[in-house]
């Protein structure tokens, strides 16, 4: 399309939209083969009769497994069910996917279209690192703590956003090292934390817009050190509040 003014005439740029999700699973796929080539591993998961928002799988589609934004290399047939992904050495030692083993579970999201419902929080699928959960109450409300690396904590918000295996959270409480989550019946069978035990190794990735503003506090000019109290005065100096 071109826009028309004043007699002239300007080609319409192109849109680049990158790949995004919403943190809220769709199904659980289950691992049918783990295989070791050049440069990393193919992955292959059984997602069953599993459609993505679009309709139908093609190769070169964004695929949130668990938390990370693969790439499909082998779209199903009409006679099978199975998705295969490329997974690069550098994600399985940064991810918790170089833990995977055949059998277990990952949940799995498509990647947004134009028409989708916004129902968790913007996921980028690119984690920051794994955490490692210290602590299951499974009592009157049921929680998960988990101990992130510590450089994140500062981005780990009370009451703020939080992916956990790609599944869009809010954190509970924060402590100086942890934080919490409560978890809903429905998060527990729709999704693998249901399976989560002391010691279990879940990947993180923290909310977008908290880590851009840490980011942004913390570089050359910024505030001193990433626990540095933030106020609305350092919030205006940053140009984040009015």
């Amino acid at each position: 399309m071109a826009r028309f003014v004043s007699g002239m005439t300007f080609p319409r740029p192109a849109l680049t939209i990158p790949t995004m999700f919403t943190g809220i699973v769709e199904t659980k796929g289950r691992i049918v083969s783990l295989t070791q080539q050049q440069g990393g591993q193919r992955l292959v998961i059984d997602a069953g009769s599993w459609l993505p928002r679009s309709g139908q799988f093609a190769n070169g589609d964004s695929v949130c497994i668990s938390g990370v934004c693969l790439t499909l290399v082998h779209a199903p047939g009409s006679s099978e069910g199975c998705l295969s992904f490329d997974v690069i050495t550098e994600t399985l030692k940064a991810s918790a996917l170089g833990q995977l083993q055949v059998g277990d579970t990952v949940n799995l999201e498509s990647s947004l279209t134009p028409m989708t419902s916004m129902g968790g929080h913007f996921v980028q699928g690119h984690i920051d690192g794994v955490a490692r959960v210290t602590g299951v109450v499974t009592g009157e409300e049921y929680r998960i703590t988990l101990e992130p690396p510590r450089e994140l904590m500062p981005c780990v918000v009370p009451k703020g956003s939080v992916t956990l295996d790609g599944i869009s959270l809010t954190i509970a409480s924060v402590t100086a090292t942890t934080f919490d989550v409560a978890l809903i019946p429905t998060t527990l069978n729709m999704t693998t934390l249901g399976q989560a035990r002391r010691g279990t190794v879940i990947n993180l990735e923290t909310d977008i817009i908290a880590r851009t503003v840490v980011h942004w506090l913390n570089r050359p000019g910024g505030a001193s050190g990433a626990s540095a109290s933030l106020t609305m005065e350092k919030l205006r100096e940053a140009g984040f509040a009015g």
